[in-house]
């Protein structure tokens, strides 16, 4: 079995991939170890999949690290792209970093859950009884300054390739751009300077798989964040043109590089030996 998938709705139609429900890891370890990628598999699955069977994971270990949590991801952003990185303040939840927080921040600000998605876990604060009630949803402060846009821009990168880049306009509700969340789909024209800078973080952060969330502040690039899992709505061809960016995607990688991979594709990958 060439490829192991731990999730049939995205590797739908994939040739030559056994598809597995998360908890079959252990039933398959041999498979899993002989593959030549392991698609999709739940984040609790990482370590055991990249450092026990050595199997090669899609989407990137990076992918899963650094999208698994926004502190993570917004620190890494300010390491290779401080001018594109809202100003962003992260303390643990304690009362007096709660209070030094909202002397120092400009208002209105933005806080957010470390672990959310799909515009969850993020709120506009405005005023003392806004903060108070995310102060009691959170171990870790994430605030982070607003920016006066009424809209912000999707960019869904597989590889190196952009497979759709779209504006996302503000809901009814205001603030949230996200289409879950009320926002809606514009296809007008992205500018280049937010393509350049999610291609720039993708390559260099080494994430294959993902929606990046960019906006923009006059001509100036500001990434949000990115989501390794995200929604097909946006993508004109939908979920067809995605799966064939990553199944283009996965043929042109297919021969693994590296020290726990073989250096020419005629050499077979070494079956794990049972220990007694």
């Amino acid at each position: 079995m060439a490829w192991i998938s731990f999730d049939v709705f995205r590797t739908l139609g994939f040739a030559d991939t056994l598809q597995l429900k998360p908890e079959e890891v252990f039933k398959y370890k041999t498979q899993i170890a002989d593959a030549e990628w392991v698609l999709f598999p739940e984040y609790w699955q990482l370590n055991a999949l990249t450092y026990a069977l050595k199997a090669r994971v899609f989407p990137s270990e990076s992918s899963y690290r650094l999208g698994h949590n926004k502190v993570e991801m917004t620190r890494a952003f300010e390491l290779v792209a401080p001018g594109n990185t809202p100003s962003t303040r992260i303390l643990a939840n304690t009362p007096e970093n709660a209070e030094h927080l909202w002397e120092a921040m400009d208002h209105p600000f933005v806080a957010k859950l470390p672990k959310a998605s799909r515009g969850c876990g993020v709120w506009l604060i405005e005023n003392r009884e806004e903060w108070r009630s995310y102060l009691e949803k959170t171990e870790v402060l994430y605030v982070q300054e607003w920016l006066p846009i009424d809209r912000d821009i999707r960019i869904v990168i597989v590889g190196g390739q952009v497979v759709t880049a779209y504006w996302r306009l503000q809901a009814e509700q205001g603030f949230y751009n996200n289409v879950s969340k009320g926002g809606t789909v514009d296809r007008a024209p992205v500018p280049q300077a937010a393509i350049d800078l999610a291609l720039h973080l993708a390559r260099t952060l080494d994430v294959n798989h993902a929606g990046w969330d960019i906006a923009m502040v006059g001509d100036h690039p500001y990434v949000f964040e990115f989501n390794r899992l995200f929604g097909n709505q946006g993508i004109e061809g939908g979920t067809a043109k995605l799966r064939d960016a990553i199944l283009e995607y996965l043929k042109q990688s297919s021969v693994p590089t590296g020290p726990n991979y073989p250096t020419r594709p005629s050499t077979p990958r070494r079956r794990l030996r049972q220990v007694a």
